[in-house]
């Protein structure tokens, strides 16, 4: 399985994949879709470059999977319908090339990568870096999206063996909870 990670930001759009072979992950690449060409206040501009940079990253790396980190709520309600939007460009270039998608929200990332949901980038940085055996730490946003794509092949692995020991498990990809989304 090849997972494609996606860390959605206005600005800078974090991607990463791992290939998955048992409890086996190995690095394929990882990098940003920037949209800083983009006039500032060309929001369609910036969400066009983000779905056409995804859709180029499925063209070319040919995932199986795609997970996406799910926005969370900032002080600034302005700061926090921008993001929904750039995550839903993001949402809508893997929809379209009818990739499955899953989501998965910062502190689950966390949570799989370092142990504890309060980690900091950098900790982020250097466990992925660890967990992927990188030379250097990749990019925070880059680190980011590699961590939503180990963490969906941590989940999916789990979900896997539930089923196949005859669990009746339905597997969701995504749902409304009152404090989030749960799994």
């Amino acid at each position: 399985m090849r997972v494609l990670g996606i860390d959605p930001g206005l600005q800078c759009t974090g991607f990463g994949l791992v290939d998955v072979e048992g409890a086996q992950l190995h690095y394929v690449a990882s990098g940003t879709i920037k949209t800083r060409d983009a006039a500032l206040g060309d929001l369609p501009g910036r969400l066009k470059i983000i779905f056409d940079g995804v859709q180029e990253v499925v063209r070319r790396y040919q995932p199986t999977a795609a997970s996406v980190e799910i926005v969370f709520v900032n002080v600034n309600p302005q700061s926090t319908l921008l993001l929904g939007q750039a995550r839903g460009a993001a949402l809508a270039g893997l929809v379209s090339c009818s990739l499955p998608v899953s989501e998965y929200t910062a502190l689950q990332m966390k949570k799989a990568i370092t142990g504890h949901g309060l980690a900091r980038k950098e900790q982020i940085q250097e466990m992925v870096a660890r967990l992927l055996k990188l030379p250097a730490a990749p990019g925070k946003d880059a680190a980011d999206a590699l961590g939503i794509a180990i963490c969906h092949a941590h989940a999916s692995r789990s979900f896997d063996a539930i089923t196949r020991n005859g669990g009746t498990m339905a597997r969701r990809t995504h749902a409304q909870f009152k404090g989030g989304r749960t799994y």
